[in-house]
């Protein structure tokens, strides 16, 4: 279970700890004292693994190898890690936002005792989307836990206040870091088969983020929408070019959702029209067909939800990485030995040093770190993006 996790040997120890802890404290043997507790909140920049931290923690803790805690090869492991296991509910919010009718259904699961695993673990990605009700709701089973559910929240280490001051108090603490460089292209080479050279380089421009360094090593698309991006600080000539590039940024967004979703959103739909019985007749075929339409029509205002986070998410992305080119032109522009964070762009980064005072470079950031504060609370991607390559062309 521990191999799925790169570069965070202190949380592992940590967990590892924890989980023989809680197999100790089942078997009637005494066990270390607060190595393990009923809440955890896994914090970290995105990238550093808070969800396959939580998930291989939860495969530990379920783990039936009398020799190993956290074998990954018995079947509790693999069911854990895979997300079916009958024990572990993996909560992963498909919308902006987690509500208070799915969270009180999670609790009142939650208070049921495992059926076959040795916990009943309740794993919550994205916990700082939790809505007030949603955060009351838990709050009040995180105060009062069962006696053998474990809670496991995972929350981004930049915005850990979303999630509720009284939970947070309540559930012990494991910061991740962002994993280096060289550990994530070992991962690439050894787990994915990537290339050394392309190991390499993906590792070097993901920012620390695992699954983005996989992405671009293996996804040509991914590349050339990385480079489209870069390319834009120097790149705008004129007004035109501005509402061109930010119509290009935002459509590029949304292509890269729907490539996510299509497959994903049909099979759903077809799944759902066969359990409701489509294509059938006799008697009640009438009653289920309203039946299944309603039911259809509830799944496409869910997935409809999904493709507008798909689309924040791949749009919040690509202003990362013009935030990291801008903070690079700083870097540059006053000799910080430090690495770039877009190193095959160094020799336009350069130019944009030479060409541009500290202060434009400065103001540009901070107008890339101000349109994703303007997504964030719900402003149109089309507005937030132009008013974005605006300031950038000033």
């Amino acid at each position: 279970m521990w191999a799925e996790i790169v570069g965070q040997p202190e949380a592992v120890r940590t967990l590892r700890t924890a989980a023989q802890a809680a197999r100790d404290r089942l078997a009637g043997r005494r066990a270390a004292t607060g190595a393990m507790t009923h809440a955890w909140l896994f914090t970290g920049p995105p990238g550093s693994g808070r969800s396959a931290v939580a998930r291989s923690f939860a495969g530990a803790l379920q783990c039936t190898d009398p020799e190993t805690v956290g074998c990954g090869r018995c079947g509790a492991c693999e069911t854990a890690l895979a997300g079916t296991h009958a024990d572990v509910t993996i909560v992963a919010p498909e919308g902006l936002s987690i509500s208070v009718a799915e969270m009180r259904s999670l609790v009142q699961a939650a208070a049921r005792r495992p059926n076959t695993g040795q916990w009943r673990v309740v794993l919550i990605e994205d916990a700082d989307r939790l809505t007030e009700g949603a955060a009351n709701a838990l709050l009040k089973a995180v105060e009062e836990p069962p006696e053998r559910t474990v809670f496991l929240l995972c929350a981004p280490s930049d915005h850990p206040a979303d999630v509720s001051v009284t939970i947070r108090s309540r559930c012990r603490a494991v910061q991740l870091r962002t994993p280096l460089a060289g550990a994530i292209a070992e991962v690439l080479r050894d787990r994915d088969g990537v290339e050394y050279s392309m190991a390499e380089w993906a590792a070097s421009v993901c920012g620390g983020h695992v699954g983005r360094a996989r992405r671009l090593a293996t996804d040509p698309q991914a590349r050339e929408r990385r480079e489209a991006v870069l390319r834009i600080p120097l790149g705008l000539r004129g007004l035109a070019e501005v509402f061109e590039e930010a119509g290009q940024l935002v459509r590029a967004a949304e292509a890269e959702a729907g490539e996510v979703n299509e497959s994903r959103d049909e099979a759903e739909k077809e799944e759902l029209r066969t359990a409701m019985g489509a294509g059938g007749t006799g008697k009640g075929t009438s009653s289920a067909t309203k039946g299944a339409n309603a039911a259809l029509k509830e799944l496409e205002k869910k997935q409809k939800a999904r493709t507008t986070r798909s689309q924040r998410d791949a749009l919040d992305l690509a202003l990362v990485d013009l935030a990291g080119f801008y903070r690079d032109v700083l870097a540059l522009r006053f000799g910080a030995e430090v690495p770039l964070n877009h190193p095959d762009f160094a020799n336009q980064a350069r130019r944009a040093a030479e060409e541009w005072t500290p202060e434009t470079a400065l103001r540009r950031l901070e107008a890339v770190l101000g349109c994703r504060t303007a997504l964030d609370r719900n402003v149109k991607p089309i507005i937030a993006v132009e008013a974005l390559a605006a300031e950038l062309y000033r």
